[in-house]
């Protein structure tokens, strides 16, 4: 392939805009509310009868993910271009995976919110230094080979497990749901200021604020779903997933879906 032809070659992925970032929280929300549905609501996991039926809800939970997350990526890897639903659901199921993945790490296995927010934290980095070391940059703009398209859903995967124990640390605190969305909208905040008022690693920005985005969306689920008495709304898990998934499809629907080129990267990057 020439340069000319790379240029035009559009990446799996869809261009970031403001649109694209207004999904990706919903769809982090949606995961920790979906995936608290399953793990606790119906599983049981929190409740006073928990592992009394010799399942852990919460590996339960991760083996129903962690299968549709697989299969779609297989599926979104195997795929000649980029399908917005696909690429959507795709991010959905790893979200949600990383919900159920990271309550069992913190709480089954007892490492505690640090613990493991520090252990995923260092699956991220060594994911993205393998990456570059491997094909030379992280940006989206190389998401259009199937080699970098799995670093990048590797990633993407650490990265949503990370955000769901790093946000239930900060919100275990004397913050609360409400200070740790402040907190971590705050800091998307910076990174976005960071982005136009300075120049440093566009890819770098890009993979700080995806990361955000995800205990943002952790810490906003929590205190839908969470009793009153803890400092949440106590709202069916049920319905808010189903009311945060309608309101992805709306969005997904109704806003321009089109991938990100190789040309408007190096032109974001430059």
């Amino acid at each position: 392939m020439t340069r000319d032809e790379m240029i035009e070659t559009a990446a799996k992925v869809p261009a970031v805009t403001l649109g694209f970032w207004i999904i990706k929280i919903l769809a982090t929300t949606l995961g920790e509310t979906a995936g608290d549905t399953v793990s606790m609501s119906w599983l049981g996991e929190t409740s006073a009868t928990a592992g009394q039926s010799g399942l852990n809800g919460y590996v339960v939970g991760t083996a129903i993910f962690g299968a549709a997350l697989a299969i779609l990526a297989f599926f979104q890897i195997r795929a000649r271009r980029f399908y917005p639903w696909l690429y959507w659901a795709t991010i959905i199921a790893s979200t949600t995976a990383g919900t159920t993945l990271a309550d069992f790490a913190t709480r089954s296995l007892g490492i505690g919110y640090p613990g493991g927010s520090i252990l995923l934290f260092s699956l991220v980095v060594l994911s993205l230094i393998a990456w570059h070391r491997t094909l030379g940059g992280i940006s989206a703009a190389s998401v259009h080979t199937r080699e970098a398209e799995l670093f990048y859903w590797i990633t993407i995967t650490f990265s949503q497990t990370l955000g769901t124990a790093l946000g239930d640390w900060v919100a275990d605190g004397s913050l609360g749901y409400l200070g740790a969305a402040g907190i971590f909208g705050g800091a998307l905040a910076l990174v976005a200021l960071a982005h136009y008022a300075t120049r440093i690693s566009k890819p770098l920005l890009f993979w700080s604020a995806f990361i955000l985005t995800r205990p943002l969306g952790a810490v906003v689920g929590d205190f839908l779903d969470k009793p009153v008495a803890h400092g949440g709304l106590e709202l069916s898990r049920l319905a808010a997933s189903a009311v945060l998934a309608a309101s992805i499809v709306l969005l997904v629907t109704l806003l321009p879906q089109r991938p990100e080129t190789v040309a408007e990267q190096e032109r974001l990057e430059s």
